[in-house]
C-alpha cells in the first residue's frame, strides 16, 4: 500500500489517501514510497516530487540543495521543463503541508536525462531503447502492432479480450477519421466527442465510468469487459454509419450524429440488462484481466 497525494485545483487542497500500486507503465522506481505522488484532479495527471526523485536517484544528504542547483543549470541552459514544473503541497518531514516542486512522466524523464548519477544510469538506458525501437515502429508500423499484442498478453489478457480489443481499435479509427471528414481536427474535441458517445450508450461520462472502476490515467477501453467493449464498439460503428448518412459539419453538427450513435448501443445495453436483471456497466478492471472475460 502506498500513500497518493489527491490535488483539487478548485480547493487548493491537497489530501493523503492510500492506494493500491496504479496500473500503469510508469518506471519501477515511482512506486517507491519514498517519491511522493500527487493525482491532480482536473489535468487527470500524475505528479512526482522532484525533490524526491533527486533523493532517491543522488544519494545526497542535501536533495533540496541538489534540485536547486540542477534547475538553476536547466534554466541558464533555456530548459522549459523547470519552467513548467508545478507547486503543489504535500506533506513534509515535519508534518505540513508545503508547496513542492512536482513533474509530470514527461518532465520528470526529461529530469532524469540531466542527472549525472550510476542510479539514473539505467533510466537513461532505457529512454534509449524505447527511443529506438519508436524509431523502428516509424519505419515498419506493424512492429507498433506485435508490440502491443505482446504487452496485453504479457499482462495477463486473454486472447478472446485481445481480438476484441483490437478491433475495436479499428473501428474506432474509422469514427475519428470521419470527425476529421466532417471538420472535427482537435483532440480536445475529440475527447469531448468520445465523452457524449460513452455517456449516451453507458448512461456515465467517461470521468464517472473510470471512478466506477478506480482508475486515474489508465485506458477506459483496456479496463472493460468484453460486453462493455462490444457495446462501445456497437456506439461507434452507429456513430460512424450515422456521420456518413447525415453528412455533419463541424464539432455541433457531429455532437449530435455522435448521442444518436450511442443511444443505439444505449436502447441494446438496456433491453439486454433487462434480459439479464443486472447491470453490465462493470466495476472490474484489469488489475485482474481474466476477469473481464467473465462479464459479471
Amino acid at each position: 500500500m502506498i500513500v497518493f497525494f489527491f490535488y483539487d485545483e478548485d480547493t487548493d487542497t491537497t489530501v493523503p489517501v492510500p492506494v493500491d500500486v496504479m496500473n500503469t507503465e510508469e518506471l519501477e522506481f515511482i512506486f517507491d514510497d519514498k517519491v511522493r505522488k500527487v493525482w491532480h484532479k482536473q489535468e487527470e495527471e500524475v505528479y512526482f516530487s522532484v525533490v524526491d526523485v533527486c533523493a532517491v536517484l543522488t544519494d545526497s544528504i542535501d536533495p533540496t540543495a541538489y534540485w536547486r542547483k540542477l534547475k538553476q543549470r536547466l534554466l541558464a541552459e533555456g530548459n522549459q521543463t523547470v519552467t513548467n514544473c508545478h507547486g503543489l503541497k504535500l506533506l513534509a518531514s515535519d508534518g505540513k503541508m508545503r508547496k513542492t516542486d512536482c513533474a509530470t512522466t514527461e518532465q520528470l524523464l526529461r529530469l532524469i536525462q540531466s542527472i549525472p548519477s550510476k542510479k539514473a544510469e539505467p533510466f537513461k538506458i532505457w529512454l534509449a531503447q524505447v527511443g529506438s525501437e519508436r524509431l523502428d515502429e516509424l519505419a515498419d508500423p506493424e512492429l507498433a502492432f506485435e508490440r502491443m499484442v505482446r504487452t496485453y498478453r504479457q499482462k495477463g489478457y486473454s486472447e478472446e479480450w485481445i481480438k476484441e480489443r483490437l478491433k475495436g481499435i479499428g473501428i474506432r479509427n474509422d469514427l475519428t477519421d470521419e470527425w476529421h471528414r466532417s471538420g472535427v481536427t482537435e483532440q480536445k474535441a475529440f475527447g469531448a466527442l468520445t465523452n457524449v458517445l460513452t455517456t449516451a450508450w453507458s448512461g456515465k461520462s467517461v470521468k464517472s465510468y473510470k471512478q466506477l472502476k478506480g482508475l486515474h490515467k489508465e485506458s477506459l477501453r483496456d479496463n472493460m469487459t468484453n460486453i462493455e467493449l462490444t457495446l462501445n464498439q456497437l456506439a461507434e460503428l452507429s456513430a460512424t454509419a450515422l456521420s456518413k448518412a447525415k453528412n455533419p459539419q463541424g464539432f455541433t453538427e457531429s455532437k449530435e450524429v455522435v448521442k444518436e450513435g450511442g443511444s443505439v448501443a444505449g436502447n441494446a445495453r438496456a433491453e439486454l440488462e433487462e434480459k439479464l436483471g443486472k447491470s453490465v456497466i462493470s466495476p472490474l478492471n484489469a488489475k485482474t484481466p481474466k476477469l473481464l472475460d467473465n462479464n459479471n
